[in-house]
């Protein structure tokens, strides 16, 4: 009795370490960015153009359809994000094209790899993956 006690006592121990361990934490978004407005009109040579540029830096991660399973997703600790969930999509665009500036840990920052033209682009591209 004593040993199945212990083991459910330490699978459970391990279930929620590992649950909390891959939890990303929030990510704070500054008011001044979270405020911003998209100054790239949404429509087809935009997502068009967003389409290019996600595929070429994001997909990776992200998976094609932004469902966060990407070929390298496997080999992050942490989930790069469902984009078709309410909870992305309900963001707001200054939220986005900051994350996406500035990047955190596994994120990398595109800050001088891309205009903020583009990933204002790769933001009205990722809009459309919403379900």
């Amino acid at each position: 009795m004593k040993t199945l006690k212990l083991l459910f006592v330490s699978t459970t121990f391990l279930m929620l370490s590992a649950t909390l361990v891959a939890q990303p934490k929030p990510w704070v978004v500054p008011a001044n960015f979270k405020s911003m407005k998209n100054p790239v009109a949404m429509g087809d040579a935009s997502t068009k153009e967003g389409l290019a540029l996600y595929t070429k830096n994001c997909a990776s991660c992200h998976g094609k359809a932004g469902l966060g399973d990407g070929v390298k997703a496997r080999s992050l600790k942490t989930f790069p994000g469902d984009f078709s969930k309410a909870d992305f999509q309900g963001q707001t665009d200054g939220d986005h094209f900051y994350k996406t500036k500035t990047g955190r840990s596994e994120m990398p920052k595109y800050e001088g790899k891309l205009t903020d033209n583009d990933i204002w682009n790769v933001v009205n591209y990722m809009r459309t993956l919403k379900k």
